[in-house]
């Protein structure tokens, strides 16, 4: 009997619902690869880099479901567990799983970043130099290679090199302009035409357009967001003020925490992080071409905008005050739909999903507050916290929030049942 059908007598039913039951044996959490490589993947990308270290035009999220995608496919080919996400390896049977994912990690990054080679190399010595030495080992790292190779040659011409077209702001009432005080340029203007890593356009879960700017509730959302988004708000509470500026951090990196905190309470098998871990960076990556093009097709105005000029816009209830100003600097895209509201449901929908229940207990540190922690008993709630903590922040307004949950929850569902899905039990076995 090959290694996967003992596999499958322990492990089947928690490898189809998620991980939800705790497995006999698995690899030390401390040395998993997966989590280990994710871990230098988010150091990496919250280090500032030397000029010219990386393209600022390249959003992080392709990384990290380029990597998670090679690890799950060079893991998966010698586990077989699952469906291929995109490459199919016929690896030998005793081939470390481990070696495959700490040399697909390695490679993969290396060619995403190289200028940061010599801290790849040191981590992918010490990482090989946990394994022991057999013939195994040295076929995992060739299937590791295969993977990281052919996943990377799937993406070289995938449109994230392109240079952002210059943006043209709108001049009527609702239409996205520059934002004050310092009028960056809107980024990512390309970004829409990067190709999906699972959708079938980037159009697939477009949400539709937001409100009327005469409608009663583009007024209450104009009004909450002024009353509890400005800079010198009274109404926003001491908790409100917190979770603004607690998830005001890169949402993406927050959800991949939670997901390290969860893999790790439920004592996840190696083959069950690499499934994981690609789930959640395929639907991130998704997600951010997703409302990118949601953005620059609706060309929503931010509420420092909105709210300046509040009586442009033939309502009579939204009067301006020209002295507006957030509780922090505006980002430098469209409003609408929000995308820590996009990327925060689909990582809970996504996590919920996996490990078969919504309830979790979890803390999660900010990237940017002096707020060590957050605590949460949902993945929901947490999702839900940050989406409206972008009101409170004065970025968003709530039908944001609202478009941009459902559009990550569809997001993640769509990846969650057409993609990395359970191979029967009877699934030929390897020869």
């Amino acid at each position: 009997m090959n290694r996967i059908a003992v596999a499958l007598a322990v492990v089947l039913a928690g490898l189809q619902a998620g991980a939800t039951a705790t497995p006999a044996a698995s690899t030390p959490q401390t040395d998993d690869p997966v989590l280990h490589w994710n871990r230098i993947l988010l150091e990496i990308v919250r280090t500032p880099p030397a000029p010219g270290a990386e393209p600022p035009t390249v959003h992080p999220t392709r990384n990290f479901a380029i990597m998670h995608a090679a690890i799950y496919d060079a893991v998966n080919a010698i586990e077989e567990t699952h469906s291929d996400y995109l490459i199919h390896i016929n690896a030998p049977q005793q081939a470390s799983p481990e070696a495959a994912a700490v040399q697909a990690a390695h490679d993969t990054l290396l060619a995403l970043y190289p200028k940061q080679k010599e801290m790849l190399e040191t981590h992918l010595r010490d990482s090989l130099a946990e394994i022991p030495e057999a013939p195994g080992k040295n076929q995992g790292v060739q299937v590791g290679q295969e993977a990281a190779k052919r996943i990377l040659a799937l993406r070289a011409k995938d449109g994230s090199e392109a240079k952002p077209p210059p943006y043209a702001a709108g001049t009527k009432s609702g239409a996205y302009q520059k934002t004050p005080p310092d009028l960056p340029e809107p980024v990512f203007t390309h970004w829409s035409r990067v190709k999906p890593f699972t959708l079938t356009s980037a159009e697939q879960f477009r949400p539709g357009p937001p409100p009327e700017l005469a409608s009663a509730e583009y007024t209450a959302a104009y009004q909450e967001v002024r009353e509890l988004g400005g800079k010198s708000s009274t109404s926003r509470s001491a908790d409100q003020t917190a979770s603004a500026k607690f998830w005001s951090g890169k949402i993406q990196n927050y959800w991949n925490e939670i997901a390290q905190t969860t893999a790790l309470s439920h004592h996840n098998m190696l083959a069950q992080n690499a499934r994981l871990f690609a789930l959640l960076n395929l639907a991130l990556a998704d997600d951010v071409i997703a409302f990118y093009e949601a953005k620059y097709t609706y060309n929503f105005w931010r509420p420092v905008t909105a709210i300046r000029a509040g009586d442009s816009g033939n309502n009579p209830k939204t009067t301006a005050d020209p002295n507006w100003m957030p509780l922090a600097d505006t980002p430098p895209d469209p409003s609408y739909p929000g995308a820590h509201s996009v990327i925060s449901a689909s990582g809970a929908a996504l996590l919920s999903a996996f490990f078969g229940s919504d309830d979790a207990s979890f803390s999660v540190a900010s990237e940017t507050s002096a707020v060590a922690e957050r605590s949460f008993t949902s993945f929901k709630a947490a999702a839900t916290e940050a989406g409206l903590s972008r009101t409170y922040i004065g970025h968003h307004y709530r039908f944001d929030d609202i478009a941009g949950q459902a559009q990550g929850r569809q997001i993640a569902d769509h990846v969650f049942k057409n993609f990395l899905v359970a191979q029967p039990a009877n699934a030929p076995e390897k020869k």
